[in-house]
């Protein structure tokens, strides 16, 4: 397997993005992190907007250039969700759960791809299974997710023999994601999830192939998953 080298990470403050900064860590890579609020453990990183193009653009090119203008990998698992049912979510918070988990993640893919194509490296985005099982009261989550499953797969297409495309498509975990929701739209308690940290190893590993090697796509998830499959 090759080394890690410079990975940069979306929402690396907390949840899997915070687990894979520590695994990336661990393993001898150096973690990047684009945010909008610092991470708590010392990392380079760059506190922006996601919903922001302009500014995730910008982000990508100052932590590159803070580590003399190499990245060896992206994973993208910013994102966000307001539940509730069409005619309830106002306009304004529906299209910025688009704008952050697809627009931004297009974002900040494209801004990388220079660096990725000049090191042969490889992009982890970060879809759901709810990008693949559509449920009631979560219309702009699952366009987000559907999204970043079509655009994985077509980037994968495009960028064949140039750089690495893994679509990870991870169930429930153990996050503050579901925190300040309405209970109906919170996990029952009985609910199954996975712990940060065992996702975050799998990112590693496909991150870690060697050239012309890819993993396309994985879906990690609890053995009991209530949305997979």
């Amino acid at each position: 397997m090759k080394p890690l080298g410079n990975v940069l990470i979306t929402g690396g403050a907390s949840g899997l993005g915070a687990a894979t900064v520590e695994a990336v860590r661990a393993q001898g890579g150096t973690p990047l992190v684009i945010d909008r609020v610092a991470p708590r453990t010392p990392v380079e990183h760059v506190v922006a907007d996601l919903a922001d193009s302009a500014a995730a653009e910008n982000a990508v090119h100052e932590l590159a250039e803070r580590v003399g203008g190499r990245l060896d990998g992206v994973f993208t698992p910013a994102g966000i969700d307001n539940p509730g049912t069409l005619d309830s979510v106002p306009t304004k918070d529906w299209e910025r759960v688009v704008q952050v988990n697809l627009l931004g993640t297009v974002a900040v893919v494209r801004t990388a791809l220079p660096y990725l194509e000049r090191s042969h490296g490889t992009v982890v985005t970060c879809g759901s299974t709810l990008g693949i099982k559509a449920v009631s009261d979560a219309t702009a989550y699952c366009a987000s997710k559907f999204g970043v499953v079509g655009f994985s797969r077509a980037l994968a297409a495009e960028l064949s023999g140039r750089v690495g495309v893994t679509l990870l498509t991870p169930g429930g975990m153990h996050t503050s994601f579901f925190d300040g929701r309405d209970e109906k739209y919170q996990p029952p308690r009985d609910a199954k999830l996975n712990q940060p940290e065992h996702v975050a190893e799998t990112v590693v590993f496909a991150l870690r192939q060697p050239a012309g090697c890819e993993v396309r796509e994985m879906v990690v998830c609890h053995s009991e998953e209530g949305s997979w499959p």
